[in-house]
């Protein structure tokens, strides 16, 4: 196969253009740009309070090319719904695996890693909560990105479950999700990060309970 040739001007003069390659190269950029600034902005303010044009001016980059690249501002939230998602899902993943203890232990000690998270001065709750609140309720799009995000941490702690012979892995899974999600609520509306002790205390009683062994 030949290679195309840039057109040629009656004057013999050759026509230059931009290599397709570069215009590849800054779109990925300005995603990730328009992402990371969606994530500052509606984690922070929120998606309802947050315009289009507040977040193109914290990424640097055109309104037109966030219609480009995720047609609307409903499709930059739910790109920045995924990001957030799998950057926390493997924070917390890696947290909880590199507790130095069994795994029934961890099923409690996983209030421990939420703690460390709620005093960072970035937690803002759980983004898919958040979003999920400020939605139409009826919106089965942020519905569904809600329940994906779900399922992975469900997924996690059942294995965790399991593992440690719980009576019944399903019904504990959701006990201790019930609480994960009440501290998380709970600690945005206090500030307050000693929630998770409160939640945890809750989990060790649960978990010793469908184990029917003391851990801690």
């Amino acid at each position: 196969m030949h290679p195309v040739l840039p057109s040629m001007p009656e004057n013999g003069t050759r026509r230059r253009r931009r290599p397709a390659k570069v215009k590849r190269a800054i779109e990925p950029d300005a995603r990730a740009r328009l992402i990371r600034a969606g994530a500052q902005l509606f984690c922070r303010y929120g998606i309802n309070a947050t315009g289009v044009d507040a977040v193109v001016t914290e990424a640097g980059t055109a309104k037109a090319t966030l219609y480009k690249i995720f047609g609307s501002k409903e499709g930059l939230v739910e790109a920045v719904l995924d990001a957030e998602g799998e950057a926390w899902r493997d924070w917390f993943v890696r947290e909880v695996d590199a507790l130095t203890c069994s795994s029934a232990e961890k099923l409690v000690r996983v209030f421990d890693v939420l703690k460390a998270w709620f005093k960072d001065d970035s937690f803002y709750g759980c983004p898919f909560i958040n979003a999920v609140g400020e939605h139409d309720k009826s919106d089965e799009r942020i519905r569904r990105v809600a329940l994906r995000h779900k399922s992975v941490v469900l997924n996690k702690i059942t294995a965790l479950a399991e593992d440690a012979r719980a009576k019944n892995p399903k019904l504990l899974t959701h006990e201790l999700a019930l609480l994960i999600d009440g501290a998380i609520v709970t600690a945005l509306i206090t500030l307050d990060p000693s929630i998770a002790d409160t939640a945890k205390n809750a989990a060790e009683r649960i978990v010793a309970s469908e184990l029917a062994v003391a851990v801690g």
